[in-house]
């Protein structure tokens, strides 16, 4: 846990964050990609025995394992992820109906030039495992295709998959799910094995070596992003609760051991009450262990005023950015570089991390500056349409011609001559 002071210090390196290097890293999993590609099922065993430790004879969950695996979670579960679904469903619908619009305009009398979309045919659902089970990751990734009406949509997750993970599988409705994790899962999406059908693009978060597969496999498939470690940035001002923002740091802080958490605020007595908070309660969390190795990373900028605190915001550019502070409608109207904005003290990060119907995957590591949230845009592609008269043909004829010839593609203004 470290204080700086916004405008005297040097915040270049909390800017800049430590990413993971690839260098060495891109190497190892290209080995792991390429064995895939040339021994399909038998590789993929091979590693799920080494890494997940698990021996499996067959890499696909059956129906009757999903449905097995719905029957044994509590109701209560059920029913929040049904909850989830519902918020998740309705945020991505209202979404579609915002872009899924076939138009085209007159460009000039005779050309008739506009845009067509159309969902991918088939998405992979990367939902990660390891230290805890993410249903809400399903049904962030899956739900969207779900709306937009992906024909295939895939999930695939390292064993065991966990009972609410397959349960969130039946309540989107997806039911093409592989017990297959880490780079050799992702490669398997990419390239397609003796089980594993390829897909078109694969989403969903993961840890440094799946996103260094995904980084791989981009060109024969489409990917959303390469996620980093998580993260959360809080703006606030003396007017906030030091509890709430204790508990938003502990909140991301368990995360991950990278995960990182920064407080800008331009008060002296939140900052002091905050560090006092976040190390009182750390001791009492179960997962101690991560959390302490993340509060390490915890950055507290204390700045001069609320605009100060805004402009640093929009340089770290975060995956999430909470606002607790007086007008904070209008204080949020600023943030521009941020993967999701939490407006006022009662809208946590864990709110968005699971049922208030924004989507969870985000940009982080400062991609937010060009970047966008996991969305219905992401399972569409855009085609352009075109129709032309031969009146319209004519108009264009001379440019055409004209600039094809300046760049020496003789057969391209041929192509216009012999029409006319």
């Amino acid at each position: 846990m470290k204080t700086f002071e916004y405008g005297k210090d040097d915040l270049e390196i909390v800017l800049r964050r430590d990413s993971p290097d690839y260098s060495g890293l891109l190497d190892y999993v290209a080995g792991i990609v390429k064995d895939v590609r040339r021994r399909g099922d038998r590789a993929l065993l091979e590693y799920t025995e080494k890494f997940d430790k698990v021996k499996l004879d067959s890499l696909r969950v059956g129906e009757e394992q999903i449905q097995e695996a719905y029957s044994r979670v509590d109701i209560s579960v059920i029913e929040a992820l049904e909850h989830a679904h519902s918020n998740i469903e309705s945020l991505h619908t209202a979404q579609y109906q915002r872009v899924d619009s076939e138009w085209s305009m007159v460009v000039e009398d005779g050309v008739t030039a506009g845009e067509r979309m159309t969902p991918v045919s088939s998405v992979g659902c990367y939902v990660p495992g390891g230290r805890a089970a993410y249903p809400s990751t399903l049904l962030m990734t899956a739900t969207p295709a779900e709306v937009v009406g992906v024909e295939r949509v895939v999930v695939a997750s390292p064993p065991p998959i966990s009972d609410v993970v397959l349960a969130a599988c039946k309540v989107v409705g997806v039911d093409e799910v592989y017990m297959v994790g880490g780079p050799h899962g992702i490669a398997a999406l990419a390239y397609g094995t003796e089980s594993v059908s390829k897909v078109d693009k694969i989403v969903g978060p993961g840890n440094k070596y799946v996103t260094a597969a995904k980084m791989l496999v981009y060109g024969e498939v489409d990917i959303d992003m390469p996620a980093g470690p998580s993260e959360v940035l809080i703006v606030a001002d003396d007017s906030a609760d030091p509890e709430f923002i204790a508990s938003d740091v502990m909140a991301q802080a368990e995360h991950d051991p990278d995960a990182k958490c920064v407080l800008v605020t331009d008060s002296k007595s939140l900052v002091g009450a905050v560090k006092s908070l976040v190390e009182t309660q750390k001791t009492s969390s179960k997962r101690i262990e991560i959390i302490s190795k993340s509060i390490d990373n915890f950055s507290i900028i204390k700045t001069k005023s609320i605009s100060d605190s805004l402009r640093f915001a929009n340089d770290y550019a975060a995956e999430h950015v909470e606002i607790i502070a007086k007008s904070p409608d209008d204080l949020s109207k600023k943030i521009v570089n941020a993967g999701a904005i939490f407006i006022g003290p009662y809208s946590p990060v864990a709110a968005g991390d699971y049922a208030s119907g924004g989507n969870h995957v985000l940009p982080t590591g400062g991609a937010a500056r060009f970047s966008s949230q996991l969305s219905v845009r992401d399972y569409l592609k855009s085609t352009s349409v075109q129709k032309i008269t031969r009146k319209g043909l004519k108009s264009l004829s001379k440019t055409i011609r004209t600039l094809a010839e300046e760049e020496g593609l003789m057969e391209h203004s041929k192509s216009v001559e012999k029409r006319l």
